[in-house]
C-alpha cells in the first residue's frame, strides 16, 4: 500500500477491476487522483502508457494500470514511485453528523 495525504493506493489483482472507462485528464493535461477543494493543489498520477480508470457503475471507485512504472505526485507531499500493477485508489472519507464526505484539504 501507498499512501499520499489523504490518498490511499492499494494494489489489486486484475480480476479485481471492474469494467472500467479511462478518466479525462484535467485541463492541464494531468491524471488526478484528488484534487485539494481548499488549496486546489491534486494528487497527480503520471508514467509511460499509464491509464487512470473509473468503475462504471461508481465513478468515484477509480483504478490505475500502470504497465512499466507509475509516479504519485502533489505539491505538499514528497513524490512516491509505483512499480508496474494494478491500484485501487481510495480517498480517505470523514464523518460528518448524518454521513460521510471526502477529506478536504
Amino acid at each position: 500500500m501507498y499512501r499520499q495525504g489523504d490518498v490511499l493506493i492499494v494494489p489489486v489483482a486484475p480480476t479485481e477491476v471492474p469494467g472500467c472507462a479511462p478518466v479525462p485528464r484535467d485541463r492541464r493535461g494531468r491524471m488526478v487522483l484528488a484534487r485539494g477543494e481548499a488549496t486546489g493543489h491534486a494528487h497527480v498520477i503520471g508514467g509511460p502508457g499509464l491509464q487512470l480508470l473509473a468503475d462504471l457503475d461508481d465513478p468515484e471507485r477509480m483504478f490505475v494500470d500502470i504497465p512499466s512504472y507509475g509516479r504519485v505526485t502533489h505539491e505538499e507531499h514528497g513524490p512516491i514511485s509505483l512499480p508496474a500493477g494494478r491500484y485501487r485508489v481510495v480517498r480517505q472519507r470523514e464523518y460528518v453528523p448524518g454521513s460521510f464526505r471526502p477529506v478536504a484539504d
